[in-house]
């Protein structure tokens, strides 16, 4: 069962997800020996990023043992503004001390089969998975977009309903360009997910999303339904407009 927790505004949004973050490293670290996450883009995770990147947590998380991956990622090279692994390594990587051999990019401008062979080789060897096994993430960062759409999974496509792939590259008709993404079945493995959503724009899917009808092919977000673990909403007082109260 999702949590949704309502916080004042933006900022309050990406504390709570900070302070989340911290709780699951250590966790993770303590049970397990290390912490596996997946980013995403958007603007909505860059409080978040410039957060984790300052005191307390710049040195209270920890970073010696964070595996960093992406949960999805425009085709464009690493130095292109657009980039998800280049606002994070800008924004917090760069910042913080997580050994450059525990990032695994996405490769943005590589052939769309190799690139997606060569991310799924990543998973298959850090997580020593074999046929048919999914990897477990610790923590899995998620946005939703206007449309209802997570990761790169886009209303109507095929990566709604790929339920073999672990990585997917393919055009987004409506964008007119390629994307990558974690599959579903890989995001609904993880043991925890944050959804952030801010902002009064998206107000009206995420009631949709929520306590609408189950349109997972209208709302792929709606399709982040965890195997195991736990599942929160963190969202701002203008996202949340259109919610049910007590």
């Amino acid at each position: 069962m999702a949590e949704v927790i309502i916080l004042p505004d933006h900022a309050a949004v990406a504390r709570e997800a900070a302070d989340l973050w911290l709780a699951l490293a250590a966790r993770a670290v303590a049970e397990r020996g290390s912490f596996n996450v997946a980013l995403s883009g958007g603007s909505t995770p860059r409080p978040l990023f410039e957060l984790l990147a300052s005191e307390p947590y710049a040195t209270s998380a920890p970073w010696e043992h964070t595996y960093v991956f992406w949960a999805d990622e425009r085709r464009v090279p690493p130095g292109d503004p657009a980039s998800n692994y280049g606002m994070a390594a800008h924004l917090l990587l760069s910042h913080v001390p997580v050994p450059r051999t525990q990032v695994y990019r996405m490769d943005g401008e590589g052939l769309a089969n190799s690139a997606s062979r060569a991310y799924t080789t990543q998973l298959e060897r850090h997580f020593s998975l074999g046929r048919g096994d999914w990897p477990r993430f610790d923590l899995i960062l998620l946005g939703m977009g206007e449309d209802g759409h997570t990761a790169s999974i886009f209303p109507g496509t095929r990566a709604v309903s790929d339920q073999s792939n672990r990585v997917l590259v393919y055009e987004v008709p409506k964008l007119r360009a390629e994307r990558m993404t974690l599959t579903l079945p890989v995001i609904n493995h993880a043991r925890h997910i944050l959804f952030l959503v801010v902002g009064e724009a998206k107000a009206g899917v995420l009631r949709d999303v929520l306590l609408g009808d189950y349109r997972p092919s209208t709302y792929p977000a709606q399709a982040v339904k965890l195997v195991d673990g736990s599942l929160v909403w963190l969202v701002d007082e203008a996202a949340a407009a259109r919610l049910p109260r007590e």
